[in-house]
């Protein structure tokens, strides 16, 4: 038990909040302790019964089982990994990502009727770690390497021909996109205007601290050349690099 509280504690803290969530609210379904219907998005409930709750909820659950566990695995291994690289002393940034991202899904959710969006939230998330990393080798299924880029789209193809959809994937890409390109590429690479921004109040709560080899707001291919040949192999996201064991 003293293990599992070490390494809960040892989640960086949005993404131990993220996570908590995640699994807390589909198991309390699970366990006939609320209706899904009072979890998914709704927009008329939203509307008319003022049931402000789901656009969050929407966002955390996702019926337990298989695919359940796999949401938790990349919202763990990405989310900690942008939280500790990228975003790494900057808490309010990262909370911002996640806003901005959640704010999208859930715009785009309620467009398309889509009642459920964890999946699109975690992909979000997963995309603008690929983006970042975008030269990082990475290992999906049946022994398959190539790059991380690509990493997004594999996923949505992969889950295509399991579950004949692809919905909520290309979502979660598309709204990771349009983060990556108005904070990273747009202002960084094209000189253009950075139209995102945390406001004061994140700072205040989430005050930024010092971190030694934070990498937050570096564009792959602009990276020092020591970070560079750290780049790593990846067993969907272990951060392996070539030649360990």
């Amino acid at each position: 038990m003293t293990d599992f509280v070490d390494w809960f504690k040892g989640i960086p803290l949005i993404t131990r909040y993220w996570f908590a969530g995640s699994v807390a609210l589909p198991l309390v379904e699970r366990l006939g302790l609320i209706s899904r219907l009072h979890l998914i998005l709704w927009p008329g409930k939203i509307l008319t019964k003022f049931q402000i709750w789901r656009p969050l909820t929407a966002a955390l659950f996702f019926p337990t089982g298989f695919l359940w566990m796999v949401n938790l695995y990349f919202l763990y291994q990405y989310s900690t990994r942008l939280e500790t690289s990228q975003f790494a002393g900057r808490p309010a940034d990262y909370a911002f990502m996640l806003l901005f991202n959640w704010a999208c899904v859930v715009g785009v959710g309620a467009l398309l009727n889509r009642h459920v969006l964890m999946t699109a939230l975690v992909m979000s998330a997963l995309y603008v770690w690929a983006q970042l990393n975008k030269d990082a080798i990475v290992s999906f299924w049946f022994g398959t390497h190539f790059k991380a880029c690509y990493l997004p789209w594999a996923i949505l193809l992969f889950n295509y021909i399991v579950e004949g959809s692809f919905v909520s994937e290309l979502i979660g890409n598309l709204v990771g996109h349009l983060y990556w390109f108005l904070m990273f590429r747009y202002p960084l690479e094209q000189g253009g205007h950075s139209f995102l921004s945390p406001p004061a109040f994140l700072y205040r709560l989430l005050p930024s601290r010092m971190a030694a080899g934070s990498g937050f707001g570096a564009l792959p291919g602009r990276r020092p050349a020591q970070q560079q040949q750290g780049q790593g192999r990846h067993n969907w996201g272990q951060g392996l690099r070539l030649g360990d064991n």
